[in-house]
């Protein structure tokens, strides 16, 4: 019988305070998952632990800045000592700190966005292995965008990275295959969420974003979860190396 249940899970989700985040958080945990939320500042997370905490379930909010390496050292430590182990990680922590032409970009836009998007995932995944190999396996998805498949307008850089990120989703499910770890990604198209603000309130990209659009809306952030809670799930146990394209048929 296919199962969706979560119960007993200890799961893991990066940018956890809003958005995209939020939504996977608040349905990991209505199917039983025990939910880390991380993000750089604890008062979002917060608010997202006391919904999930509303709806009956379990949930810790732990600030950390995944593009330092300290902190995530730090985080893991927090959650061997409490849980001893971890089942799910999701890294949907993102940055598009510029947006223009890659010619006008300079040194420090193209740091940030590949140390949050990209350094960031790359180390959160090699010491979720290790602990998740310690408990007999586990699931990641890493969140990237259709624009690893199709570069956005304006958006070279953060388009790199997200290909990047697809790339190193295949590296991992390859090398962690044989530990019964599923590596996994999610690709969203424009989804309604704080992130994609500018871009859905500048009324001349939003129509052109919307041409591309069979279903002619932006997505919005629940509907994001589903694919997120199959992918981490027992459904999905011969799911690995692997993208859910999420676009409202944009890449049709």
């Amino acid at each position: 019988m296919v199962t969706f249940s979560l119960e007993n899970k200890i799961a893991l989700i990066t940018g956890g305070s809003r958005g995209i985040g939020e939504a996977v958080a608040l349905t990991l945990a209505q199917y039983g998952a025990h939910c880390i939320l991380i993000s750089r500042k604890i008062e979002g997370l917060q608010a997202v632990k006391e919904k999930i905490e509303a709806q009956g379930g379990k949930a810790e909010a732990i600030a950390c800045n995944v593009g330092y390496m300290d902190q995530i050292a730090s985080l893991f430590v927090q959650i061997e000592e409490k849980f001893g182990k971890l089942d799910i990680l999701v890294n949907n922590a993102a940055t598009n700190p510029y947006f223009g032409e890659m010619i006008g970009a300079d040194e420090r836009a193209w740091n940030k966005t590949l140390e949050v998007n990209l350094k960031g995932p790359f180390f959160l995944t090699q010491h979720a292995a290790r602990l998740m190999e310690k408990g007999g396996g586990g699931a990641v998805v890493n969140v990237s965008s259709i624009v690893a498949k199709k570069a956005g307008p304006l958006q070279g850089i953060y388009s790199i990275t997200k290909a990047a990120l697809v790339a190193m989703t295949q590296a991992y499910a390859k090398e962690l295959a044989g530990k019964n770890i599923r590596v996994n990604a999610l690709l969203p198209g424009i989804v309604d969420t704080k992130f994609s603000e500018a871009l859905l309130t500048t009324d001349w990209i939003y129509e052109a974003m919307m041409k591309d659009v069979p279903l002619n809306r932006p997505a919005q952030p629940g509907e994001m979860a589903g694919a997120v809670l199959y992918l981490v799930s027992d459904a999905a146990s011969y799911t690995t190396g692997t993208t859910i394209v999420c676009d409202g048929g944009s890449l049709a």
